[in-house]
Formats: structure tokens, sequence, C-alpha cells
């Protein structure tokens, strides 16, 4: 095997939640440069789907658009139909779609609010789409499905934010290691969960921040979306077919 056909999913269909920019767009750039047709999803900005998908065409196979606000349950039902229809079936889903707490206006919401839109967007829709998918791969005769965790949301960390999203992504660390056994052995699920990871909060974090980082990662350097889109392509890939229940850890050797 060469290295350019190492984790190549040439034939492989596949959906990433989240995908117009960040960590999603750039599993999703990953995926294309590996052969798989994707379906780039967006919540609130079409336009922003479509310049994804239309920059995306031009590196592989097919690519298209599909908008959903997965903050909605009863849309998740017919997102999951429209995904399966436009590409005659799934083979790997990504849910990486998650609420912006920290750059976005819903960084002014009390705590509360927020605790309710990480349950809405990260943790409900990632377990009902998991399991809408996961069914329907069982049923095709297989598949993988990938989840995003959080370094820190075992260990923990100080501060409202720190206690939102330990809550959020331990809830599907966990249910990714359930939802393994009980898919297994058609259905591959497994977890990633990103250190430091240098999106948009990152690149605008002043520099206690920037030396907090630093302090804390071994390899003394921020993750990039692309570091998580790699290991994202392995984990979709035939390579890892032994593979299921786990959480990885992209996190430059922090201690959990």
């Amino acid at each position: 095997m060469s290295v350019s056909e190492f984790a190549e999913l040439s034939g492989l269909r596949a959906v990433v939640t989240g995908s117009t920019s960040g960590i999603g767009r750039a599993i999703a750039l990953s995926f294309v440069d590996a052969g798989a047709e994707v379906v780039i999803h967006g919540c609130r900005s079409r336009d922003a789907a479509e310049s994804v998908a239309a920059e995306l065409r031009s590196h592989g196979p097919r690519v298209i658009a599909v908008m959903a606000d997965v903050g909605e349950e009863e849309s998740l039902p017919m997102f999951v139909e429209r995904c399966w229809a436009e590409l005659g079936g799934i083979d790997i889903w990504v849910n990486n779609v998650g609420a912006d707490l920290l750059t976005g206006g819903e960084a002014k919401l009390e705590f509360a609010d927020k605790l309710q839109r990480l349950y809405e967007v990260d943790v409900r829709s990632t377990l009902l789409l998991s399991r809408l998918v996961g069914q329907r791969m069982a049923t095709a005769g297989g598949g993988v499905i990938l989840n995003i965790g959080w370094d820190q949301a075992e260990r923990g960390m100080e501060g409202d934010s720190g206690e939102l999203f330990a809550a959020a992504k331990s809830a599907i660390m966990g249910f990714t290691r359930s939802l393994a056994v009980s898919l297994a052995p058609s259905v591959r699920v497994n977890c990633i969960a990103p250190g430091w990871i240098r999106t948009k909060w990152g690149e605008g974090a002043n520099d206690v921040w920037q030396q907090r980082v630093l302090r804390e990662t071994p390899l003394k350097r921020w993750g990039t979306p692309e570091d998580v889109a790699a290991v994202a392509r392995f984990l979709a890939s035939r390579e890892a077919s032994y593979l299921t229940g786990q959480v990885i850890y992209v996190n430059g050797g922090a201690v959990r």
C-alpha cells in the first residue's frame, strides 16, 4: 500500500454536521481529498454552506450542501432522510455541530440558557442523529459514526464554560461507548476529544490564554483543525476497522 492509499475513502459517502467552518470544514475537506462524496451541513447561513461546497468540489468527487437546524428535534429525521436520498446512502456520519457559546451572540446568555443550548445542539442532536443514522447503517450492512467530545471533560476546567462543556461533552463521550456496543458488529462508533484547537476563539484569545495553552500542552503549540481532521479520516477508513467504542484524544499530550 502506498502512502497515498492509506486511509483513503474512495467510493464512500459522508455527512459532516457543522461543516461550514473550523473543525467541521477541515474534516469535510480531508474526506473529499481522500475520495469521499460529502454533504456540507449548515445551520444558519446557506451562503456559507454553498461557498464551502463549491470550494471543495474543486478537490474531488460530489459535494453538496444541506441546511438543517439540528437544535429543532422535529427536523432531525427529515435531515437524515434528505442526506440519505442525496447520496444514495451514507457510510460515514460525523456529529461535529455545536453551539457557539464563546464567540457568537449566545456568549451573552445566562448559564441556564447556555446549558439549554448545549443540550439541544450538542447533546440531543448527537444522540438522536446517531441513533437514526446508526439504525439505517445497520440495516444497510455497516457504517461509521464519529462524535466530537472534549479532552478536559474528564479532568475538569474552572469556570462557567468549563462546567458547561464538561457536562455536555462527557454525555457525548459516554454515549459513544454505549452506542458502539449497541451497533456492533456492523457499525463502528468512536469519539474524538480535541484539546486546545486554534479555531475562531483561539485566534482571538488573549496572551494569558496563549501562554496557558503552551504550558498545558507538551507539544508546545495549539492544535489545528487539520490535526483533528487527520484523525477523523483515519477513524473513518478501513484501516481503523478494529476500532470502536473509543475516545481518541487529539490534544498534544496534555495530561488527562
